[in-house]
């Protein structure tokens, strides 16, 4: 008996190709989205955008309060240095105070003794009246003269 003969256009009866287990509409590419999957996405789009517009409302959008960066004032973080206890990587924070001149502070204090006041900073080589005013709202007060042990 002969095999049966099958037209070049049709696969044999039994072998079904990949294309054929996917339905297709003739209007639309295999590739697009099946309406379930587009409505889908369409939900969860339209979910973001009004959770969007709700944290914008609640968070003062409709009464005019949102910050606006051009006109905020960007605060720094205060810091005060204890001249007398404190190490070179502190003391480079100061403005206008670098790594050597750091160092230099720390050898003053090390060879003539801690500061007793703010002024005798200008004993370090660098330090003049225009940046001792500079650093000085970084200077941690210093004690009364009086409350200080004798040397």
């Amino acid at each position: 008996m002969a095999a049966p003969q099958h037209s070049s256009t049709e696969p044999p009866l039994g072998h079904n190709s990949p294309s054929d287990s996917l339905p297709r509409i003739a209007d639309r590419p295999a590739w697009l989205l099946r309406w379930a999957d587009q409505a889908t996405v369409a939900v969860c789009v339209l979910l973001g955008l009004l959770s969007t517009i709700a944290w914008w409302a609640l968070r003062g959008g409709l009464r005019g309060e949102l910050v606006e960066l051009e006109r905020a004032e960007w605060q720094t973080a205060r810091f005060q240095v204890d001249i007398n206890s404190a190490d070179w990587p502190e003391l480079i924070q100061l403005p206008q105070i670098g790594e050597s001149l750091a160092n230099r502070i720390l050898e003053s204090r090390q060879t003539e003794g801690p500061f007793r006041d703010h002024r005798d900073l200008m004993r370090v080589k660098g330090i003049g009246p225009k940046t001792l005013n500079l650093i000085r709202p970084y200077l941690r007060p210093m004690p009364d003269q009086e409350t200080l042990a004798p040397k």
